[in-house]
């Protein structure tokens, strides 16, 4: 965050990788002065407990963590059972989790 900031000092939006990423951007935010979400708005990923216990709470990305894991034993089974089937590709809907941050 702090290059970041370095580069792009007139930085309006940052979306990190996960939670603990949007997290440190808060405090490096902090530190160099700037004001979320006036200033800058942080949305993060996971929608963890830090999302919800961060100052301010982030917004954050909601993934479907047991549907992904039900999911992802099935397809397995499925390529022990037949290992020369075709590959599948899912992909599982989000869920924006808005907060104060952004």
């Amino acid at each position: 965050m702090s290059a970041l900031l370095h580069r792009r000092p007139d930085l309006d939006g940052v979306f990190a990788a996960s939670d603990v990423m949007a997290a440190g951007a808060l405090r490096v935010l902090r530190q160099a002065h700037r004001a979320v979400p006036d200033d800058v708005a942080v949305v993060g990923f996971d929608d963890s407990e830090v999302a919800r216990d961060a100052d301010p709470p982030l917004t954050s990305v909601r993934q479907p963590i047991e549907e992904m894991g039900r999911i992802m034993a099935r397809l397995l089974l499925d390529e022990i059972a037949e290992p020369d089937r075709a590959r599948r590709q899912i992909v599982l809907g989000t869920e924006l989790i808005g907060r104060a941050s952004a």
